[in-house]
């Protein structure tokens, strides 16, 4: 070829969208010689192939295998054009025509028509010899025969789809066709297997006789069941077994199943089992009544034994679908019309709302991190979010109107548009995307014949997705399309689901969807609103009326009420952002900030859904809000910051009323601040507990400070008073809901002993009187004071001195490892501090105070729980929990803090870490304690947080645990987990504990 036409043909070529000229070049002239066929005749319908490159590599590898049928190909009228689509398009079809060449003279002509089911079952049969529901033979030949048809006519739909001008619009059919003829294929296996199985003349056990009186509907559900399967998909079935009532005095009902189920594993094994021709897909039985521990294959009757008695409700949802795809016909729509009534009346179990709430976890179902980018199924916005849509509406609505009852998810669009559920419009769009998607869907598989849901990386591939879907013109064309098409559905679930709720209850446009009251209340029941009907009012005087504030709270509303389902109690945060919507009325930042801030928006209603504890501070404190639109406003303040504010509080304020008004707002906000970002912000334990040490200490100078002056005249200015802290507060570990454990120390420093004791005890009196708070208790419990309730309420210094020099008991020792001066007198503190280490870090320690120590914590065990309580969940005094891991460390700290410094602490972990440092306890023993030290503490706050009520009883109520797991970053419905996690923590704790501190 002159330099000249040579340079003129790889310029065709490259137009045509050839890749690589030079070799493509090379393989032309091959096949020119080859098949005596001019090149120009091979080249013609080139420009069909998603990648013709690809497709003439094919040709050349099948024709030195076998020239004469791609020599066929290219006569006139014959299948060229049909052969570049197809193997351009799959090097899958590469494979098989290379590994049975003359199946390419099968290839249509012309795509104008899809094969019928009724010729894919005749075809079929017809390949393994199929009479009377036996085949021809049972070896293994017969399976190879089955496969190679089945992938005859799997080219024909392919041929038709990849040569449709506009395949999205033959979706529909194409994945019905697909349906099809694996329903065919599972026929045809299953003759098979009945011959394989009989005897005399097959080689099986059983007689041919009893074989042909067993009963087999092979049911197919999910894709397969709804006649909308992919290329290369999981077939999903459900066996059901029996026989005919004139055999069943001669066939036993338990020898029929037994038949039925040597039918089933034969069948399966027919499609998906490994030989000379590779498996066509997996036939996947798991959605059977007990999953992968259930019988293979039951009759009718048990089947609906187990579903009346046992079933969950995903169980009847996967039903949803379910068709006879194959075996025996009456059968099969026997187990349909028996089951389908049961689908339906699931909307109305009682865990009907949990059930979908997993079915939304399906959707969005843990991925690999490097895989969602691409997912085309499972990721944000693709098919499974589209088919969880369309299918709970229809559970939703189902119950009461039977006319949504559809299969497909395309029909089932239609249905709820006909059925008024949805608009028109926005249906339109949701299925243009879902056939969208599924086209991408559907090229992906062909191309390697393999189950893939990931788009390409590579531009190569996208260019070949490009052309081979005919949706874009470029590889960056068709990138975009489905970028811009996931955005579409993860905003139109949002439009079908949510906003028609707000038309129940305001006046939306002409043109929006409506829903009738009922139909409302359903749809916020499904999604978990226990009281639809108080949500319904909330929702009407959040978006009713003309005002600007009403206009965007329905722009929000439908998105808002998604989060608030997705938190703990959507009834109760919903009823909160009503009141703060209420209590902020037309505030312009609020609003703005609302609109503006999506991501303020959301954690707005994860605090509010999660937490009735800052949901009752939020309702006080409204301008909150505003904290959720930066995460640095949530972080914890610091201690020194808050000590300023507060005395500035007091130099703004004369009289003790109005100083104390504005300290107890200073500790509702850093609370309510705290408990968000427990929440929302990445907080350890320790960095909480500390915060509200801090905020504590602050309450308690302040207040201090305020009674002081009101109480203490200047000629008794001398006198010192100061609040030592003991107990958590002491280790500055509190947690929400905490008491704040103290005692009251003074000196009189030459201000009469009588008088300085009275003054003492108002300053007690002022300081429990002024810092009460009903909104959020602050209870200043004295109970660890010597002699405890019997003792004095406040002790001089000197008195302190000689009790503890006197009569101090081994409790009040242990009771003084947590003591730590936090308001008042800093040399009155440092006294106090050198009389409680002579005391809590003996130079020697009684063996006989030990053995009280540990007689008391028994007698603790035994006597201070509730009554009636279940001492594994108490969270303070259970096995294993806080006080075993604190009554341990203070007893390491009793006998050893006089010679290690490390363990003069108030801190049970750096107490336990300085023990271990010590030797004193083992690395892993320690860890152990701790772990369930912190877990035990991390309850105790999530607990408070979520009811807004103080408990250390870890709840048993499933729906309560859940909502603490939540807090503690569990994913949801983990209210299992949460209970066997503290158990398993506390369990092990208490065996370390037992060991090292009883001996």
């Amino acid at each position: 070829m002159a330099t000249n036409e040579r340079s003129s043909a790889l310029t065709d070529l490259a137009r045509r969208g050839f890749t690589r000229l030079d070799d493509a070049d090379r393989l032309f002239a091959e096949l020119e010689q080859t098949l005596g066929v001019d090149r120009t005749l091979i080249v013609t319908d080139a420009d069909v192939a998603a990648d013709p490159s690809g497709a003439l590599e094919a040709f050349a590898r099948i024709a030195r295998r076998d020239p004469e049928p791609v020599r066929a190909l290219f006569a006139p009228g014959a299948s060229a054009r049909s052969a570049w689509a197809l193997l351009g398009a799959s090097s899958g079809f590469g494979e098989f025509f290379l590994r049975h060449p003359p199946e390419l003279t099968h290839l249509p002509a012309t795509a104008e028509t899809l094969p019928t089911a009724d010729e894919l079952s005749a075809s079929l049969l017809q390949s393994v010899g199929a009479l009377d529901g036996f085949a021809a033979t049972g070896d293994d030949d017969a399976w190879v025969a089955l496969r190679v048809r089945y992938r005859r006519m799997l080219a024909r739909i392919a041929v038709f789809d990849l040569l449709s001008p506009a395949p999205e619009d033959v979706l529909a059919v194409v994945a019905a066709a697909l349906a099809d003829a694996a329903g065919a294929a599972l026929e045809a296996s299953l003759c098979v297997a009945r011959t394989r199985v009989s005897g005399p003349t097959g080689p099986g056990l059983f007689s041919r006789e009893h074989v042909a009186a067993t009963q087999l509907a092979i049911i197919g559900m999910g894709k397969a069941g709804a006649r909308e399967l992919n290329y290369v998909s999981d077939v999903d079935v459900i066996f059901v077994g029996g026989a005919d009532d004139d055999m069943l005095s001669e066939l036993s009902e338990s020898r029929a199943i037994d038949i039925a189920t040597r039918l089933a594993v034969l069948t399966m094994r027919g499609i998906s089992s490994v030989e000379i021709e590779p498996p066509l897909w997996e036939v996947d039985a798991n959605l059977r009544p007990e999953g992968t521990q259930g019988a293979l294959v039951r009759s009718l009757d048990s089947h609906l034994a187990y579903y009346d008695r046992w079933a969950k409700s995903w169980e009847f949802q996967a039903l949803l679908k379910a068709r006879p795809l194959a075996g025996d016909a009456t059968l099969g729509a026997r187990y349909v019309d028996a089951v389908q009534p049961k689908i339906w009346t699931s909307a109305a179990r009682e865990n009907f709302v949990d059930s979908v709430q997993r079915m939304r976890e399906r959707v969005t179902e843990h991925i690999p991190a490097e895989e969602v980018a691409y997912q085309l199924k499972l990721g944000p916005g693709g098919i499974r979010d589209i088919e969880f849509t369309v299918q709970l509406l229809q559970l939703v609505h189902g119950l009461a109107d039977e006319a949504i009852r559809q299969r497909g998810t395309l029909d089932a669009l239609e249905a709820l548009v006909a059925e008024g559920y949805i608009g028109r419009a926005d249906a339109a769009v949701f299925s243009r995307d879902y056939r969208l998607l599924r086209v991408l869907e559907h090229r992906l598989q062909l191309r390697g014949l393999s189950r893939t849901h990931l788009m390409p990386r590579t531009p190569e591939g996208l260019r070949e997705l490009a052309r081979a879907s005919h949706l874009a013109g470029t590889g960056d064309g068709v990138w975009k399309l489905w970028e811009s098409v996931k955005r579409e559905v993860r905003e139109i679930h949002v439009r079908l689901f949510y906003k028609p709720l707000l038309s129940a209850v305001a006046a939306l446009p002409a043109e929006e969807q409506t829903l009738s009251m009922a139909q409302a209340h359903d749809r916020l029941a499904a999604i978990g609103f226990q009281d639809p009907a108080g949500a319904l009012r909330h929702i009407g005087a959040l978006t009713s009326g003309l005002s600007r504030k009403a206009a965007i709270q329905r722009h929000l509303m439908p998105v808002m009420l998604r989060w608030f389902a997705d938190g703990v109690d959507p009834d109760y945060g919903l009823l909160a952002f009503r009141r703060i919507s209420e209590r902020l009325g037309d505030t312009p930042w609020f609003l703005r900030m609302l609109r503006d801030s999506s991501g303020a928006a959301e954690r707005l209603t994860r605090v509010l859904s999660g937490s009735r504890y800052v949901g009752d501070l939020m309702e006080w404190i409204p301008e909150s809000v505003a904290w959720l639109d930066s995460g640095e406003q949530l972080r914890p303040r610091a201690g020194v910051v808050l000590e300023d504010e507060a005395r500035a509080i007091q130099a703004r304020h004369t009289s003790i009323e109005d100083a104390m008004r504005a300290v107890r707002a200073l500790r509702r906000r850093e609370l309510l601040r705290l408990a968000m970002a427990s929440m929302l912000e990445d907080l350890t334990i320790e960095q909480i507990a500390h915060a509200l040490t801090t905020v504590t200490e602050v309450t308690i100078q302040a207040t201090l400070r305020a009674v002081r002056r009101e109480v203490v005249p200047p000629e008794d200015a001398e006198l010192d008073f100061s609040v030592i802290a003991m107990g958590r507060f002491g280790g500055a570990e509190l947690g929400f809901g905490s008491d704040a454990d103290v005692i009251y120390v003074y000196r009189a420093n030459g201000v009469d002993a009588q008088r300085a004791h009275e003054l003492a005890l108002k300053l007690v009196a002022g300081l429990r009187n002024h810092s009460e708070d009903n909104r959020v208790p602050l209870d200043l419990d004295a109970d660890l004071r010597p002699e405890g309730r019997n003792g004095p309420l406040v002790r001089s210094l000197d008195a302190y001195a000689e009790y503890y020099r006197r009569w101090s008991v081994s409790w009040e020792a242990q009771a003084l490892l947590r003591a730590r001066g936090v308001a008042g007198s800093t040399k009155l503190i440092q006294a106090f501090t050198k009389v409680a280490d002579d005391v809590r870090y003996p130079a020697s320690v009684d063996p006989q105070a030990v053995r009280e120590i540990k007689r008391i914590k028994a007698r603790v065990e035994n006597e201070r729980l509730p009554q009636g309580a279940d001492r594994t969940r108490h969270l303070k005094l259970g096995p294993g929990s806080l006080s075993d891991v604190e009554w341990l460390v203070q007893l390491l700290q009793l006998q050893h803090g006089h010679e290690l410094a490390g363990l003069r602490t108030t801190s049970t972990i750096a107490a336990l870490q300085a023990a271990v440092d010590a030797g004193l306890v083992p690395d892993a023993a320690a860890d152990l304690l701790a772990h369930a030290w912190r877990l035990s503490s991390r309850l105790r706050s999530a607990n408070t947080l979520l009811s807004g009520q103080t408990s250390d009883i870890l709840p048993a109520d499933r729906r309560r645990l859940d909502g603490i797991g939540r807090l503690l970053e569990y994913p949801p419905r983990s209210a299992t987990r949460v209970e066997e996690d503290y158990l398993g923590a506390t369990r092990r704790a208490r065996r370390v504990f037992e060991k090292l501190f009883y001996g």
